[in-house]
């Protein structure tokens, strides 16, 4: 039970808190232990089946019920079914033959289990040769930041050491594009489309901004009397003062609305003519080394780009991005040292912000992976107590990011070069360094210099 002296900040509450961090990092050391042990130990299950089975005429077939009959033996113990049990031990075998570095960094407490897991994923992509010194970079990455964050980076980092360029890969994997359905219970079902990333982000985030117009604004086109002017437009009416949809519930309609009728069923138009929500268009941001922009037939060109905060896109979108759009904001890096060569956006956003957007990339919390885009901009020391509205002074925070800096005891300071230091309540220090490619000018450019 809390203390009545346990209050937020005070030295009861500190002392607690204290002693809770410290005995979770050692149940987290114990824990990695017996997880490293397990991964082992399921690697070398599906090695005895290997062993087992490699005498047989029918060697692939044999191999697949010895596997079979271990796995189950193993579910019985693990009151798992056989197929969870085998394939948790085909992914044991994978990370002990293929990324045996990244389990020995693992074990050591270098990374966690969730950084191992993201090598692998990324590391998928990759034929078997090239695993093993995919995993040597990648844990090196992997030890400096957390496992969302490193993600989009492993990712990019696979696809450049690929023998295929990602733009073959690419044109090869949109020849499947396709749309599906699968039916559900309860007169639902799910609607699967298979799209290039790009597209798929654009409809869902263009779809997520006209849910939340269509949700902030429920009251004023209640009030407005905008439909009153006949008995339809008057129920209408009625329907959008009793909303009470969710997000995700306003964004399955609208995505319904568009592809059966065309534009949103709420939109405040009466002819076929795009209203304020028709208008709504996606943002997504990309950065694309400079090379990328080209087209000469090398590796270079052909290298992936990064839509922040997701993906690897191809070259060739990127490429059709940055010269036939003007909704999509545009950071052209070097593709040799990170320096930003150019920082565009048709929607003319202030310099300052196009800056810190280039550098900040994402929310400055430490292992919070939202793109900055969606983020709000912070003035590290407060604007309110003298704070000033530099570029050294500002940073790119989510909202509950932001909320809880401005209403809890973490504390952050912004040192040279972007990088920030997070104090927590219990004192301890997280450096939370700028992104790679981290953003710097040319000297030469002084309209792009840093306010």
């Amino acid at each position: 039970m809390t203390s009545p002296n346990e209050t937020p900040g005070s030295d009861a509450f500190l002392a607690s808190l204290a002693e809770v961090v410290h005995g979770a990092e050692g149940i987290e050391r114990r824990l990695a232990a017996v997880q490293v042990e397990q991964i082992r130990m399921l690697a070398a299950a599906g090695a005895l089946a290997r062993r087992t089975a490699s005498g047989s005429p029918a060697q692939v077939r044999e191999r697949d019920m010895v596997l079979r009959s271990v796995a189950a033996e193993l579910g019985g113990v693990a009151r798992v079914t056989d197929r969870t049990m085998q394939r948790r031990i085909d992914e044991a075998r994978t990370i002990v033959d293929d990324y045996a570095i990244a389990l020995d960094a693992w074990e050591a407490g270098r990374i966690t289990r969730g950084h191992v897991m993201v090598i692998v994923d990324a590391g998928s992509v990759l034929p078997l040769d090239l695993r093993g010194d995919f995993a040597s970079a990648a844990v090196e990455r992997c030890e400096r930041d957390t496992p969302n964050r490193v993600r989009a980076e492993l990712e990019m980092l696979a696809q450049r050491m690929h023998s295929r360029t990602f733009t073959e890969r690419h044109e090869q994997a949109a020849a499947g594009r396709c749309v599906r359905i699968v039916p559900g219970r309860d007169g639902m079902s799910d609607l699967f489309a298979t799209v290039p990333t790009v597209i798929a982000e654009g409809i869902h985030d263009r779809l997520t901004q006209m849910a939340r117009a269509v949700i902030d604004t429920r009251g004023e086109r209640a009030a407005s009397g905008s439909f009153a002017h006949d008995e339809a437009n008057a129920s209408r009416a009625e329907i959008v003062s009793t909303d009470t949809r969710s997000t995700d519930q306003v964004r399955a309609d609208l995505f319904a609305d568009m592809l059966l009728a065309g534009i949103p069923a709420l939109d405040d138009t009466r002819d076929t003519t795009a209203g304020p929500l028709g208008k709504i268009r996606a943002r997504v941001q990309v950065v694309i080394p400079a090379l990328a922009l080209t087209r000469g037939g090398t590796r270079d060109n052909e290298e992936p780009c990064d839509l922040v905060g997701r993906s690897p896109i191809d070259a060739e979108t990127a490429r059709q991005l940055a010269g036939g759009t003007v909704m999509w904001e545009r950071i052209v890096t070097h593709p040799v040292n990170g320096t930003v060569l150019e920082v565009d956006s048709y929607r003319v956003p202030e310099k300052m912000r196009r800056y810190l957007q280039a550098r900040d990339q994402h929310c400055r919390f430490p292992g919070c992976r939202t793109a900055a885009i969606r983020c709000e901009v912070d003035h590290n020391h407060d604007h309110a107590l003298g704070g000033k509205t530099k570029t050294c002074n500002l940073c790119h925070l989510c909202q509950r990011h932001h909320s809880m800096k401005q209403f809890t005891a973490w504390r952050v300071r912004q040192l040279s070069g972007g990088v920030l230091e997070w104090t927590s309540p219990l004192g301890r220090i997280y450096r939370e360094d700028a992104p790679v490619p981290a953003v710097a000018f040319a000297p030469a450019d002084t309209s792009l210099a840093p306010f």
